[in-house]
């Protein structure tokens, strides 16, 4: 993939992402402060006690997951500068433009998209 294209793939998905960290962000601390009111559960129907916390959770897993996602990200830049984006991290191979252009923080080539990757 060119140089110049995969920069503007990555830092567009990186923008996109500062945003969705922001929101989710913003979620999370407006959750965790419905949910865990200073009665905490006491007075509160059990149900809806659980679906507080089931919110402050998923509020929580998704700043988690934006922010590994983000990582990648900056990961993938860093790779580009120092001029080894573009190769499967398992087998050394190119990876196909087709795969970088769908997900341009991609570490690994098709045949080893399910294969762990330890940064």
């Amino acid at each position: 993939m060119d140089p110049d294209r995969a920069r503007q793939l990555l830092t567009g998905e990186l923008t996109a992402l500062d945003d969705r960290l922001r929101a989710a962000e913003e979620n999370r601390a407006e959750t965790t402060v419905d949910a865990i009111g200073p009665e905490g559960a006491l007075g509160q129907h059990p149900g809806d006690y659980g679906s507080d916390v089931n919110a402050t959770m998923e509020a929580r897993m998704s700043v988690e997951t934006i922010t590994e996602q983000r990582r990648r990200v900056l990961d993938a830049i860093e790779l580009l500068d120092e001029g080894g984006y573009g190769r499967c991290a398992v087998c050394d191979r190119e990876i196909d433009d087709e795969r970088l252009e769908s997900r341009p923080e991609a570490r690994t080539c098709r045949e080893h998209a399910d294969t762990p990757v330890v940064t």
